[in-house]
């Protein structure tokens, strides 16, 4: 539904209709919460997932209705009010923690509780050209329906960024029949996430299916005509032509309303262990908030703001708890995922501050996993096309066993067979 006018029911107020929020409604109905839940999204679009936007909803294999989390009827029986279509703009609230959101159309929304699921925004490209038709970006349905209506008319696509998103991208353009090039400004792909070698198997193996990558990018401008792009210019004066220019170059936090309502925010907004932010009684979720590290024996003090489906769920779980009266503390094991082309990577741990890597590799069966130890003590991987090698240490940081280096060193040992207990 849309509101026009202020919705009796007060209880909670989620604002933000992202994987996050889904999650909280549900798993609060599940502990049993009975106020009456509201969950606000500014997207005309019912809550769907976000993973295949950059996958199977581009390349068509996929339809817009599979995306969706929940049927209507979901929303009824579990007694929460869905509202699309909604930008919440102000926030008026009580000592109490109570109050008044006010979304742009003139909207009000009473709450008793507060939840920020608010996400994080594409960062966008600040060159000259950026403005041009052709100039997309995918961080929601609308950027992805957007990007698919370009395509069909499309020979060469551009993509600014070596993340996540941009290769997932590229590598579904280039099995669409596109000509594809990567521009990613560091030395590096997905220079944030994964370590040197992990870059490197990436940086050939798509080489070797057909992406044009270039690192160390430097880009001066997206050239146009007409008012749509036709290329991107090189500070060397190399033009790259381009239909279509993706820019996937990271995401800001969406921290305003937490900023509005005086709660502290550094890269995110700050929340304890139990997801509830400065004032003791607000809870931000997933994306948008920075947390202390959940990683079993991290170091104290130590904050992390997490990007992953996973932990918005995991998250999310915390988050009701605390609503509840319950407290249970995130202690889970990170972990993330990323399909492209016939490429398969799974992370489990944060590989932050490891000094010694063991690399894992299988060309005959197109395995690669990359261990990471700090002090001898097994801390994350990267593993592609290997779910073995990713479950085995997933399980070994739940349970702070460890996995020998000198061991794991042998390609065709079994990680599990080796690992110890605590």
């Amino acid at each position: 539904m849309n509101a026009t006018t202020e919705i009796p029911n007060t209880g909670l107020l989620i604002v933000g209709a992202s994987q996050a929020g889904v999650q909280l409604a549900g798993s609060l109905r599940a502990l049993g919460y009975e106020p009456p839940i509201t969950l606000l999204g500014e997207e005309n679009h019912r809550p769907y997932q976000r993973p295949a936007l950059s996958k199977d909803f581009l390349q068509g294999t996929v339809d817009s209705e599979s995306l969706i989390f929940r049927t209507a009827e979901y929303w009824e029986e579990h007694r929460i009010a869905l509202v699309k279509g909604e930008r919440i703009t102000t926030i008026d609230r009580e000592p109490d923690g109570s109050g008044v959101a006010t979304a742009e159309s003139g909207a009000r929304f009473p709450f008793d509780r507060l939840a920020l699921t608010v996400g994080a925004r594409a960062r966008h490209l600040d060159l000259d050209g950026s403005e041009l038709s052709g100039v997309v970006y995918l961080r929601n349905a609308d950027d992805a329906l957007a990007l698919k209506e370009l395509m069909p008319s499309a020979t060469d696509v551009v993509v600014i960024g070596g993340g996540f998103i941009g290769l997932e991208a590229a590598a579904s353009a280039l099995k669409m029949g596109k000509r594809v090039t990567v521009l990613e400004a560091g030395p590096r792909l997905v220079g944030r996430a994964v370590g040197p070698e992990t870059s490197e198997f990436f940086l050939d193996a798509h080489r070797r299916r057909g992406l044009d990558i270039e690192l160390d990018a430097r880009i001066a401008a997206v050239e146009g005509a007409d008012g749509a792009a036709t290329g991107v210019r090189m500070t060397d004066g190399r033009v790259i032509t381009a239909q279509i220019v993706l820019v996937g170059i990271g995401v800001i936090p969406n921290v305003e309303l937490a900023q509005s309502l005086g709660l502290l925010c550094d890269n995110g907004i700050r929340v304890d262990e139990y997801a509830l932010a400065s004032d003791g009684v607000t809870v931000a979720v997933g994306d948008c908030a920075n947390m202390p590290n959940p990683v079993p024996g991290a170091p104290e003090g130590d904050r992390i703001r997490i990007e992953s489906v996973n932990n918005a769920i995991e998250h999310a779980k915390v988050a009701a708890y605390s609503l509840t009266g319950r407290r249970s503390e995130y202690a889970g094991v990170p972990w993330f995922w990323s399909n492209q082309a016939d490429l398969k990577l799974q992370i489990a741990g944060l590989s932050t501050g490891y000094d010694h890597t063991v690399v894992r590799r299988d060309d005959a069966k197109g395995k690669f996993s990359v261990l990471y130890y700090r002090s001898g003590q097994i801390i994350a991987a990267d593993c592609v096309n290997h779910p073995l090698d990713f479950m085995a240490v997933k399980n070994a940081l739940a349970r702070r066993g460890n996995i020998p280096a000198d061991l794991a060193a042998d390609s065709a040992t079994a990680l599990k067979a080796v690992t110890t207990a605590a």
